[in-house]
């Protein structure tokens, strides 16, 4: 495919950015200004790497592609790259929103700017590496890695209770981890290897995949998050910097649901089919409950935050329906999910910026001083709607289309979280930005400024391409979903044959 490494390039590229950001000591006005735009033209150097990947991409291969391995620890475990249909467009995720975050924090964050900036350089990294990790000790090491950048960038440039909500981030996340490092060591013993392809083709007894199954969903449950373990992120996202809720809300919540994609389907096909009926009942859960909770809150982002617990219940129950349909609506779904709640944040960010408040009821009537602003925030507002035309439509009709094949009191009742969703977002767009301006304090708030332009109208173009033209994602991805639902089809096939003639 290519005769360099191009995707350890892809992935460590930022950390060679963190470490001349580490060189420019001084915390003067120079220094942090050079951190900014050695942050800046790092990630845009590896977005640009990371397209060759798309091009040079074979759509009709299902198979890993752009592999490199290498020997690393004892007893087999490698150090083994690789990329598919379903991790490329997470990576392209990635690489894509990190230059706009970075922008998006240029006026923003001013204390100890070089070390936010290193932290977010050293996120891309970890973030990269659990998509594109083929060996389930180097996926495990990205996959906890990312928790500590993360920590640190609630933690410190975070809201008044940044503490709590960083320290309740760790622990969730960390706790359900740890079963997974469990589950990883008995399939080693079971196996005799870590590598991923191989064990994706490997009998896992009964028994170990139900708790197996149970330990990696216990890590990728709390990461979706999935009710009930979803308190942790209305917290993370109220205190966090406004890029780390875009990068928490567009990345970070995808990796759970990546984890199913790539390890609980293929690998305990078994146990997957037999809690399907669970996963349905909490997505269902999912969708209905968090968005009731939304359209009771007062504070814009934890509105937008309990929507993205909604809408990842859209994500698990296409997954678990493993119908063509449900599993490419589910990485639709994801990818437009993580454009469209990426860019909500971003513009709650604008407002706060200028106001310092995220309060509903301190703002309305925007529309008469934001005119731009409000017509950005509202086709942001229509795709998290799922309106037909904006990116959200097509991953919420597909999961629902997957689901009604297997489940139809599921889809039913997930429908009404489509009705729902409109009730949250249009109520916030109303109150926000239509009625006359009233409040002295927004008289004089300006519209949006041109770097705040460069940094929506990218994700504005996009929701509205992909919404009219969605076929560049589902045609990256189409080969290795239908490989990974005819695989396990016939898993499953095969056990109830056997329970058949016995």
């Amino acid at each position: 495919m290519t005769t360099w490494p191009i995707l350890s390039v892809v992935t460590f590229l930022p950390v060679i950015g963190a470490l001349a950001i580490y060189i420019t000591r001084g915390d003067d006005e120079a220094a942090r200004r050079n951190a900014r735009w050695i942050a800046l033209w790092t990630t845009l150097v590896t977005f640009a790497v990371s397209l060759i990947l798309v091009w040079r991409f074979d759509a009709a291969n299902p198979d890993f592609q752009f592999i490199e391995k290498a020997s690393w620890l004892a007893s087999g475990i490698t150090y083994h790259m690789g990329v598919d249909g379903i991790s490329l467009p997470f990576v392209i995720l990635t690489t894509a929103l990190m230059p706009l975050c970075i922008i998006a924090s240029w006026k923003s964050v001013t204390v100890r700017v070089r070390e936010y900036m290193m932290a977010f350089l050293l996120l891309e990294t970890l973030m990269v590496g659990t998509f594109s990790a083929l060996d389930l000790v180097l996926f495990y090491l990205f996959f906890e890695g990312g928790l500590i950048p993360m920590f640190l960038i609630i933690g410190v440039w975070g809201g008044p209770r940044r503490v709590y909500a960083s320290f309740k981030f760790f622990l969730y996340t960390l706790l359900g981890s740890v079963l997974m490092l469990l589950a990883i060591m008995a399939l080693y013993w079971n196996a005799g290897t870590t590598d991923i392809p191989t064990l994706m083709h490997t009998a896992v007894p009964r028994s170990l995949q139900t708790w197996a199954w149970l330990a990696f969903f216990a890590s990728f449950a709390v990461k979706m998050p999935m009710w009930p373990v979803h308190t942790w992120l209305p917290d993370a996202h109220v205190e966090a910097p406004t890029a780390g809720s875009v990068i928490l809300a567009a990345i970070l919540l995808k990796m759970g649901g990546y984890g199913f994609l790539r390890f609980s389907l293929p690998m305990f096909p078994l146990a997957s089919h037999d809690f399907a009926p669970l996963i349905f009942s909490l997505s269902v859960i999912a969708i209905v409950y968090t968005s009731l909770v939304a359209l009771m809150q007062e504070d814009i982002k934890k509105l937008i935050a309990y929507s993205s617990v909604a809408h990842m219940g859209f994500v698990t129950m296409g997954i678990f329906a493993v119908t063509t349909q449900g599993v490419a609506g589910g990485v639709f779904q994801m990818v437009s999910h993580g454009i469209v709640s990426g860019a909500l944040f971003l513009c709650v960010g604008i407002v706060y910026d200028r106001m310092h408040t995220r309060e509903i009821t301190a703002y309305g009537g925007l529309v008469n001083r934001m005119p731009l602003y409000a017509m950005v925030f509202m086709v942001f507002t229509m795709a998290n709607v799922g309106l037909p035309g904006t990116s959200g439509f097509v991953g919420e009709f597909m999961t629902l289309l997957g689901t009604f094949k297997v489940s139809i009191p599921t889809a039913t009742f997930a429908t009404l979280g489509v009705i729902l969703s409109a009730a949250y977002a249009l109520w916030l767009y109303r109150k926000v930005v239509f009625g006359a301006l009233t409040k002295p304090s927004l008289a004089s708030i300006k519209d949006l400024t041109a770097r705040e332009c460069l940094t929506l109208f990218p994700l504005v173009a996009l929701t509205i391409l992909f919404g009219v033209y969605p076929k560049p994602v589902l045609d990256m991805s189409a080969a290795s979903v239908q490989q990974l639902v005819n695989n396990y089809n016939a898993a499953v096939t095969a056990v109830k044959a056997a329970a058949l003639i016995q």
